[in-house]
């Protein structure tokens, strides 16, 4: 079965201090969303779209996209590769932006940059998250055996909440509440969830007050599968949401992808099946993040889960 692998990497990496979906993390310089390209295409993945911002093409190309282009997938295709472009270009004119806003309106805005290019079911990932193979084995084989019907058949691989955060400072997460057939019931984002001796905690007031958060607590780390119908949904509502969001916070106003999927869940126009994996996360949100990503890549080379050179 086609399917794409829709990489999301336009983000500004202003907290990493530096280009952090571009930063050498393997034994012979891979960078961080090579290793889930390969493990995407050893499940089955036949294409793979880089979101990324106009100035990035490229590099892109150099790192990664050309010799990708020369691979072959699972069932002996040639790898499709295809890019998109997130800027203020897809916004239509009559929206006022500000000249100072540089930053893009979030991951709905992003995926939205590659409807020409999305059409087929896809999966959905951030550049600089290490997701591991099984999250990519348990989401084709998903997208693989079902479609939509009249509820669209949507999954997401979770993560366990203690297995994602950083100690050099707050994340943000999909915090995931599930039914008891393992459909999600709702996600909401937590944009500032921090480690503390003893726990986890958020806050949604600057610091003034905390809520604790259990370890075991199952994270959406935007490892999401789709259909095409979910592009369709998310232009449909994207206006409104700019409509109502754009000229209260015009600088930082972000439309996200769990949004979207709560809303659809809320209107019973979709199921989402909440899928897990045994792998452990790993990301570089700051740069002290960084050693630890090595050192476990390493290992899992060490142990032959990839080769010292992953296209060679």
């Amino acid at each position: 079965m086609k399917a794409a692998l829709v990489i999301m990497a336009a983000g500004m990496g202003s907290r990493y201090g530096g280009s952090k979906q571009v930063d050498g993390i393997g034994p012979d310089g891979e960078i961080l969303m090579e290793y889930s390209i390969y493990d995407a295409i050893r499940a089955g993945f036949t294409k793979v779209v880089f979101i990324i911002k106009p100035e990035m093409e490229a590099m892109m190309h150099r790192l990664c996209g050309d010799y990708l282009a020369k691979r072959t997938a699972l069932d002996g295709t040639p790898v499709e590769v295809a890019y998109a472009f997130q800027d203020f270009s897809s916004v239509p004119d009559f929206y006022r932006i500000p000249a100072e806003r540089t930053k893009p309106f979030g991951t709905v805005h992003a995926l939205l940059c590659a409807a020409d290019v999305v059409h087929e079911p896809f999966c959905v990932i951030n550049a600089d998250d290490y997701y591991g193979p099984e999250a990519f084995k348990v989401i084709y084989d998903y997208l693989s055996t079902h479609t939509d019907g009249e509820v669209y058949d949507y999954c997401m691989v979770s993560y366990l909440l203690k297995n994602t955060v950083s100690e050099n400072g707050s994340v943000a997460r999909g915090v995931c509440a599930l039914n008891e057939d393992s459909t999600l019931h709702s996600v909401t984002e937590r944009t500032r969830i921090e480690t503390y001796e003893g726990g986890i905690h958020y806050t949604e007031d600057g610091g003034e007050s905390w809520t604790d958060l259990p370890g075991e607590t199952p994270v959406s780390m935007n490892l999401w599968g789709f259909g095409e119908s979910f592009v369709k949904e998310a232009d449909r509502r994207f206006a409104r949401w700019l409509d109502e969001n754009l000229e209260k916070n015009p600088l930082k106003c972000e439309y996200f992808l769990p949004l979207v999927v709560s809303e659809l869940i809320g209107e019973k126009k979709a199921a989402v099946k909440v899928l897990r994996s045994t792998d452990k996360w790993y990301g570089v949100t700051y740069r002290e993040d960084k050693p630890v990503v090595v050192e476990a890549i390493a290992k899992k080379t060490a142990d032959g889960l990839y080769p010292e050179n992953l296209w060679a």
